[in-house]
């Protein structure tokens, strides 16, 4: 029923780049100071992020999973130690975990969400248990603040993963997700609320774990002190000044950008509200990076996947699951593909068993058919959103009849 394309992140038409970031670009080129060691881009973006979410420190790194890896580093586990996360999501959340030597540890998730189910998180806390990494998915909100409970409870650290929650509200007093847990990373690349092709920012209120990012960030090497040192194992993950630049002039839109979002997200779930057995994403506090849709097949007559089949069949940018399979059932999991063989730290004696069955929701969202994920825009029109509902209606109709 649709043929013409659809604002898409991959292009113009579904990005605000614009003049101000061509300015942005050519304030850089002509400054001659693309790096950020001897410009001044990346460090006013640090300043100005943390100023927007209300924080004392953010730091500026090279991509969203540089950006967790800058908050797991900050942790400093050691070998061995454990982290507990979410099998759905990007590969981003849980690679740092094991860039720095340490154990991943799949708690399931709320099946109405795709968040972490606190409950899960609780019943695997261990000795070795070093933080937990909360995603919220989608930009829905996770339940960051019984999550930080837990961590206060038990001596650990929260680090939240904000890649597709930019300006996500979280209960129970509408704070900013990203400043709940001890650590918040966002990322800048191309598909996220605002971009700079790739770029990450991580923030903090506490000024040691703040330092300990910013330090890995710059191979450890401490300038604030004009020492040319290397205090401890780090990277280079500098942004650099063209990327802030742009990340600057993309800040200015991003509550714009958000609002735009929503606006037309509350068009679809209220025109799919009446639809038996499939549930959208609930509206408060979301800030749809895409528009997720809880299906009932024995109530739909289909699953996500075959929902996301037969809407692509009529023009709509839709899937099945998000993702292919939970991340713990990948290769780099089940074939403990790591530092060449060894397989280290998938090998330690405490490492869990990576297989089907270790997170039952979480594999009935991706490949049960549980979730379905329609692509989501902030230049979408009323007559886009239109259009998706009545190609959703038409597929549920045709399933349920």
């Amino acid at each position: 029923m649709r043929t013409q394309p659809f604002p898409s992140v991959s292009s113009s038409a579904g990005r605000t780049l614009g003049d101000e970031e061509v300015a942005a670009v050519t304030r850089v080129i002509r400054s001659g100071k693309l790096n950020s060691t001897v410009g001044t881009e990346t460090a006013d973006l640090e300043r100005e992020f943390a100023q927007y979410y209300g924080v004392p420190h953010a730091v500026a790194s090279s991509s969203g999973t540089s950006a967790l890896h800058l908050a797991v580093a900050a942790v400093d586990p050691d070998p061995g130690d454990e982290i507990i996360t979410t099998g759905l999501s990007d590969a981003g959340t849980v690679l740092p975990i094991l860039a720095q030597n340490a154990v991943p540890v799949f708690a399931d998730v709320d099946p109405l969400t795709g968040n972490l189910d606190p409950a899960a998180v609780r019943a695997l806390i261990t000795e070795r248990t070093k933080a937990i990494i909360v995603v919220h998915l989608f930009g829905i909100p996770a339940p960051v603040a019984e999550l930080r409970e837990i961590a206060d409870a038990h001596g650990l650290l929260l680090i939240e993963d904000c890649a597709q929650a930019y300006l996500t509200r979280c209960a129970p007093d509408d704070a900013l997700a990203g400043t709940v847990g001890h650590l918040g990373c966002f990322s800048l690349q191309q598909s996220k609320h605002i971009t700079a092709g790739d770029g990450g920012l991580t923030i903090t209120a506490d000024p040691a774990l703040a330092r300990r990012a910013r330090l890995f960030a710059d191979k450890a090497w401490p300038r604030d002190t004009d020492e040319r040192t290397h205090l401890f194992l780090g990277l280079n993950y500098r942004m650099t000044e063209l990327q802030a630049a742009v990340a600057r002039a993309q800040l200015g839109k991003l509550a714009g950008v958000v609002e735009d979002r929503r606006k037309s997200a509350d068009s679809l779930t209220g025109a799919i509200a009446s639809l038996a057995g499939l549930t959208a994403a609930p509206p408060a506090g979301t800030a749809y990076w895409q528009f997720p849709v809880y299906l009932d097949e024995a109530v739909a007559g289909g699953n996500g996947h075959q929902y996301g089949e037969a809407l692509r069949a009529e023009g709509i940018p839709a899937n099945g699951g998000y993702i292919q399979r939970p991340l713990y059932l990948t290769p780099l999991f089940t074939e403990r593909r790591t530092y060449g063989s060894s397989g280290y730290p998938l090998t330690l004696d405490n490492a869990p068993q990576y297989a089907e069955g270790l997170c039952p929701q979480t594999e009935k969202l991706i490949t049960g058919g549980g979730l379905l994920v329609i692509s989501w825009n902030e230049h979408y029109t009323a007559d886009d959103v239109a259009d998706i509902a009545v190609a959703v209606r038409k597929v549920h109709t045709a399933f349920t009849s």
